[in-house]
C-alpha cells in the first residue's frame, strides 16, 4: 500500500468514525425527556378583547401562525393578524351578533365560514339566523341560509374542498324544531343537504372529521330543550349519542 492509498484510507475511517459518534449523539439527544426549566415560564395570558364576553368559535388560519378568528356569544367576528395583540370587529356590518362556530377552510385561507346563534345552553342564550361565507379572509359576507336552525355547534370544511361544508345545528333552545341536524354542502353552501336527524327535539351540537381521511366524521346528537322554569336545561334525552359516518356523511 502506498503512501497515497494510506492516506486516503485514514480518511475513511476518519469520516466514519465521526459518523457513528454523531449518531450516537443523535440517538442519546432524542431519548432525552427535555428539561422543565426550557418550559417552566410559560403560562396562559389574556389575549383581549377585554369586552368581548364569552366565545364558543375560535380558529386558527393554517400556514398564518399570527391569524385567529373568534366569535362572541353577543359581539359578533373578531380578527387578529398579530396573534392577538390587537382585535377588530369584522361581522359588525350583519344583522346578528350571535356566534356558535367559525371555521377556516385548510385548502383555502381566504375561505371562512361562520354559523350564528351560541350552542351554549345556559341562563342567557341569543339565537342567529343561519351560516355565512367570506370568500375574502372576512372583508365581506354572504349569508348563506340555514336561516331557522337557530343555535349552531361546529363547523367543518374539508381539508382539500373549500366548498364542502358541514354543520350542526342544534335548533330552537325552547321549542321543537325540523330544521335540527347535521347539514351537508358540496357547493360552498349554495345548497344543503341535511344527512343526520333524529328528529325535532334531537339537534346536532359537535363534529369531527379523521384527520387522515374526511370521509370518515363523527357527530354529537343532544336532545336538550330549555325549559322556562329552569337555568339550565336536562343534559340528556331520547336519541342523543355519538354517530359515525365512513362515506362523507352519506350514511
Amino acid at each position: 500500500m502506498d503512501s497515497v492509498t494510506r492516506v486516503i484510507f485514514r480518511v475513511l475511517i476518519l469520516f466514519a468514525l465521526v459518523a457513528v459518534t454523531f449518531a450516537c449523539a443523535l440517538s442519546v439527544s432524542f431519548a432525552q425527556q427535555p428539561s422543565e426549566s426550557l418550559y417552566s415560564g410559560l403560562h396562559w395570558r389574556m389575549i383581549g378583547p377585554f369586552r368581548g364576553g364569552r366565545s364558543n368559535g375560535v380558529s386558527g388560519v393554517p400556514g398564518q401562525p399570527n391569524t385567529f378568528y373568534f366569535g362572541s356569544v353577543g359581539g359578533g367576528v373578531w380578527k387578529s393578524e398579530n396573534s392577538g395583540r390587537t382585535w377588530n370587529p369584522i361581522f359588525d356590518s350583519q344583522s346578528v351578533p350571535s356566534i356558535g362556530a367559525i371555521a377556516v377552510a385548510p385548502s383555502n385561507a381566504n375561505v371562512v365560514y361562520v354559523g350564528t346563534g351560541e350552542a351554549d345552553m345556559r341562563s342567557q342564550i341569543s339565537f342567529g339566523n343561519g351560516m355565512y361565507r367570506s370568500s375574502d379572509a372576512g372583508k365581506t359576507w354572504t349569508h348563506i341560509g340555514l336561516d331557522d336552525t337557530r343555535q349552531i355547534g361546529r363547523i367543518l370544511v374539508d381539508s382539500r374542498n373549500a366548498d364542502i361544508v358541514f354543520v350542526a345545528a342544534l335548533g330552537h333552545a325552547y321549542g321543537a324544531n325540523a330544521d335540527r341536524g347535521v347539514y351537508r354542502s358540496t357547493d360552498g353552501g349554495a345548497n344543503w343537504q341535511k344527512v343526520l336527524y333524529k328528529g325535532d327535539s334531537v339537534g346536532a351540537i359537535d363534529l369531527a372529521f379523521d384527520p387522515q381521511n374526511s370521509q370518515t366524521i363523527y357527530a354529537t346528537l343532544w336532545n336538550t330543550r330549555r325549559p322556562p322554569w329552569s337555568i339550565y336545561p336536562p343534559s340528556y334525552g331520547p336519541g342523543s349519542g355519538i354517530f359515525k359516518s365512513t362515506d362523507g356523511g352519506d350514511t
